[in-house]
């Protein structure tokens, strides 16, 4: 089972990168997520967007967009500006930059569609992309359809094939194996450039798997925030998560199958849980709460 992070490393990422003899050395952690297969209710590229405009990310460059994509299947779209002129938008991948105020943290955000071809060229682009702007960390964040219950909290993995954020950071290899998407293609280039590496992923419930889904990309914020040791404003994301549970639970109960299948799927996620629910993990949420809450 992968493990996700654990709060005895007060550091997160950082503190994997940072010189303890200089403290106020810069540490950049690329973020990336990708529209698509990837990319289960939009959570995990919401998410990025998100921190984007939290933290007033600016574009550093894009990738072109006709070396990789099938425009019948990656349609592009036409949309009126803020002058109201009306102009084309292509699918295309943004690189942009951001520093987190206060903290030694530089962020460089990647988001983008999956690409139609040439996966190879594509992720070797961006890996080049990672070297030329000195990261130190590549997280990739994604979302898939699961048999998880929308009433639970939304579960969120890390992991990753590096042994420096292995044993950093207490998580552990991934054991999948079958089809990928660009994030295991992108993960492995990484590891393969010798850049640290890891995948977050949230397991989005699958009969509720449309866009939006505002819990699983503010499960992926939370975890974010533990990784990087920052504070992100999710006030309002929290109640449209709380508004779209309300809505969800609503449309399963008109449904008595549904509603079978949800407190089925509720059984056997308290089953699993229940070993874990020790005074040691309740004390160490609590924390997590108030370690919020006064950022906050």
């Amino acid at each position: 089972m992968v493990s996700t992070f654990d709060e005895s490393h007060p550091q997160g990422v950082r503190g994997l990168f940072t010189d303890s003899d200089r403290p106020d050395q810069r540490v950049t952690v690329m973020l990336a997520a990708f529209e698509g297969w990837n990319d289960a209710g939009e959570a995990a590229s919401d998410a990025l967007k998100l921190l984007g405009k939290h933290w007033d990310s600016k574009k550093v460059s894009t990738i072109d967009a006709d070396e990789f994509y099938d425009f019948q299947f990656t349609r592009p779209v036409i949309e009126r500006n803020t002058s109201g002129q009306r102009r084309i938008k292509w699918p295309t991948t943004r690189i942009s930059k951001a520093s987190v105020p206060g903290s030694n943290l530089d962020l460089i955000l990647v988001h983008g569609v999956e690409p139609s071809y040439k996966w190879r060229a594509y992720t070797a682009e961006l890996v080049a992309t990672a070297k030329e702007l000195e990261v130190d960390c590549v997280v990739l964040v994604g979302a898939l359809l699961a048999d998880v219950p929308h009433t639970r909290p939304i579960p969120v993995t890390i992991s990753s094939d590096d042994d420096l954020v292995r044993t950093g950071l207490n998580v552990e290899t991934s054991t999948y194996e079958g089809p990928i998407g660009i994030v295991g293609v992108l993960a492995e280039l990484g590891q393969l450039a010798d850049i640290p590496t890891m995948s977050v992923w949230a397991a989005v419930p699958h009969y509720v798997g449309q866009s939006p889904s505002p819990k699983a990309q503010l499960a992926l914020l939370n975890k974010i925030e533990e990784l990087l040791q920052v504070s992100v404003d999710t006030h309002a994301l929290g109640e449209e998560s709380e508004a779209w549970e309300r809505g969800v639970d609503e449309l399963s109960t008109e449904d008595p199958e549904v509603a079978a299948y949800v407190r089925q799927l509720e059984e056997a996620k308290d089953t699993a849980d229940l070993p874990e629910a020790t005074g040691e993990s309740i004390a160490r949420e609590f924390e997590r709460y108030l370690k919020k809450r006064r950022k906050d």
